[in-house]
């Protein structure tokens, strides 16, 4: 009598625990829509909806395999501000984060991000078109990015084109703007108004095509 006590009341806990563990696991899987910010939002394959941004030290990472959708109101504002220091480019915040302090803080987006303005570390990989990308946020692109006004990125792998400045750290690819600056590490073209890379200053068009070193 007792070991059969003993052995339901074994089956009974395990029971549970395998109930507990399951419902962790479908608590885990992706949503085919999700909002932001949200502590239930994590992975998304399909719809994530931002209402505002998180920063940096809130940010809960979100990976979304899909479209991700920013409808940030401050993005009407920002632009604005950024087109009256505009000769002032070169002290602009993004040339002064650093990428290498938040790589466990980033969105990753596998798809599509379409948003007024983003301020969440992000890294892109498909296509981007906002209003005025990645203020105040490091951020990486893989692939194409579109604004009607201003691109910043730490990382540009791929084409950039806005119409009044593209500005990236590194940048692997080409820029086109009314003013480009990759100020740290390029490898591309530039073409524009004004033109500035780590090597060189020029109108029209700029380029630095570095060789590969070879591995001894």
């Amino acid at each position: 009598m007792k070991k059969q006590l003993f052995l339901a009341t074994t089956i009974l806990i395990s029971g549970l625990m395998h109930s507990q563990d399951s419902l962790s696991h479908k608590n885990e899987k992706a949503k085919v829509f999700g909002v932001s910010p949200s502590k239930k939002t994590k992975n998304v394959n399909g719809v994530l909806l931002k209402y505002y941004d998180e920063i940096d030290n809130e940010i809960k990472p979100k990976k979304v395999n899909g479209l991700g959708l920013g409808f940030n109101g401050l993005g009407v504002f920002f632009p604005v501000l950024l087109l009256v220091n505009i000769g002032s480019i070169d002290s602009w915040e993004i040339n002064n984060r650093d990428l290498e302090s938040l790589p466990k803080k980033m969105n990753t987006i596998n798809g599509m991000q379409l948003s007024i303005i983003n301020m969440e570390p992000t890294v892109t990989n498909g296509f981007e078109l906002s209003f005025s990308s990645n203020i105040s946020a490091p951020s990486v692109i893989n692939g194409v990015s579109v604004s009607p006004l201003y691109n910043f990125h730490h990382t540009t792998n791929g084409v950039t084109v806005s119409t009044f400045a593209n500005i990236s750290k590194k940048c692997r690819g080409l820029q086109v703007a009314l003013i480009n600056v990759c100020n740290e590490d390029s490898k591309g073209l530039q073409i524009g108004f004004w033109n500035e890379n780590e090597k060189r200053k020029l109108p029209l068009i700029n380029w630095n095509f570095k060789k590969k070193k070879e591995k001894s």
